[in-house]
């Protein structure tokens, strides 16, 4: 077997589209729906718990199934968790269409949780399979790239949608679209990579292994148990325990973006699609500088891109409330976004860096179960903040502050993980 995007391109491709495919269908719920829970969805002015309670839903779900479709992705294969998560979408639209109340839209989002556990770390994983070490920063920044790409855009058509034929009409129609091409291409296009996996295990056992190892943890089995991976991800290996830290706290920058950004600029009398296009400039600034930053981690290292793309981000949202018209939000945004852009695929992969190929799946598993978790609890955090501020702008500072901490720690505990960089003796 050969590795390499060059020698599966062909595949990799298809694993992009896949990406950006997980990217609109997250993406149709970030824009229209928080802005009209009041007039849609019967949502009480000012309820800011109630108005997070889907991103809860959404965050606690998305991270137990990144644990999960980690474990299973070793068992029975990456494809099959891919297309398990698909069928798991189908329903979304239809409930989002007839919903009644609030609670129709949690339910929707925790299908669209269990699909984005599913979907999300199956097109990582896979791409992370058939390509090399070298490309890890590369792969992981086109695979972020593509897929939040896909949430903007996603973002600014279900704007326009919802302007032209009503928001269920719009958000219907462009779900049954994007979910129904995405469950056909993962049956049809879609291989199966776990024999890659299995490949690269034979390798670095035999004698043409490379002589620049990464730093691996120590492990009491090849194959570690589930309880063991997850007390390795969570405090035994300090590099490891902060990089799922700041993977959480970066989170409730997205939890405020998905659930009071839209709510904001509408109180501050901004159209539906002007909501889609400053939020669009936070999404496309993410996805776009991926591209670049992802790559330059494979040359200069992750570790300080990573804190300060934490601190970098903070700084864009605390500087949203702080002016108004659409070039000051959309300035912030950017901000927001290249921070982003900083860290988002680099914490992927340094933890991809000194995960051993046994369990290197479970490793970003529990990675991701620990940094979707930040959904669930920044939305409670900034739902408190904005209830006990007594206004949105609140949350703001909740998120910056717990930005500046969390790069701090990060700063103090990680180290630089790249092997060529900081290899084993």
């Amino acid at each position: 077997m050969q590795f390499g995007i060059r020698a599966n391109l062909g595949q990799f491709l298809q694993q992009l589209l896949q990406v950006l495919l997980v990217g609109m269908t997250i993406g149709m719920m970030r824009n229209v729906v928080p802005a009209l829970a009041e007039s849609e969805f019967g949502v009480p002015r000012g309820s800011f718990m109630l108005l997070a309670a889907f991103v809860v839903a959404f965050g606690f779900v998305k991270g137990t199934m990144n644990f999960v479709a980690g474990r299973l992705a070793e068992e029975m294969g990456r494809k099959r968790v891919l297309l398990l998560g698909w069928l798991v979408a189908l329903p979304i639209p239809l409930l989002i269409y007839f919903a009644t109340s609030w609670a129709w839209v949690v339910f929707a989002t925790v299908l669209l949780g269990i699909n984005q556990g599913l979907t999300w770390s199956m097109t990582q994983t896979a791409k992370l399979d058939i390509t090399r070490a070298d490309q890890r920063g590369l792969v992981i920044g086109l695979n972020e790239f593509s897929g939040y790409v896909g949430v903007a855009i996603a973002g600014v058509i279900t704007g326009y949608l919802a302007s032209m034929l009503g928001p269920r009409e719009g958000l219907l129609w462009f779900g049954v679209v994007v979910i129904g091409l995405a469950s056909a291409l993962s049956w049809l296009s879609i291989a199966e990579t776990l024999p890659w996996a299995r490949d690269e295990v034979k390798r670095h056992a035999g004698s043409g292994a490379p002589v620049l190892r990464p730093r691996y943890p120590r492990t009491f089995s090849d194959k570690p148990s589930t309880a063991e991976m997850f007390a390795l991800m969570t405090w035994r290996d300090r590099r490891l325990a902060a990089i799922c830290q700041a993977g959480l706290v970066e989170k409730f920058v997205d939890a405020l973006v998905w659930a009071f950004w839209p709510v904001y600029l509408h109180q501050q009398g901004v159209s539906l699609p002007g909501i889609g296009w400053i939020v669009g400039v936070y999404g496309f600034t993410w996805g776009a500088a991926q591209f670049f930053t992802g790559r330059l981690s494979d040359r200069v290292g992750r570790h300080l891109l990573n804190s300060w793309g934490m601190w970098i981000c903070g700084a864009g949202v605390a500087l949203m409330p702080l002016g108004s018209g659409s070039l000051w939000w959309s300035a912030s945004a950017a901000i927001a976004g290249l921070g982003m852009a900083m860290l988002y695929p680099n914490l992927s992969a340094a933890v991809a860096d000194i995960s051993h190929p046994n369990w290197r799946a479970s490793a970003i598993g529990i990675y991701r179960f620990w940094r979707d978790l930040g959904y669930g609890i920044g939305a409670l955090g900034l739902g408190a903040a904005a209830a006990l501020g007594g206004r949105i702008e609140s949350a703001f500072w909740f998120v910056a502050v717990a930005m500046l901490v969390s790069g701090g720690i990060l700063f103090r505990w990680g180290e630089e993980t790249h092997p060529r960089l900081n290899p084993a003796t």
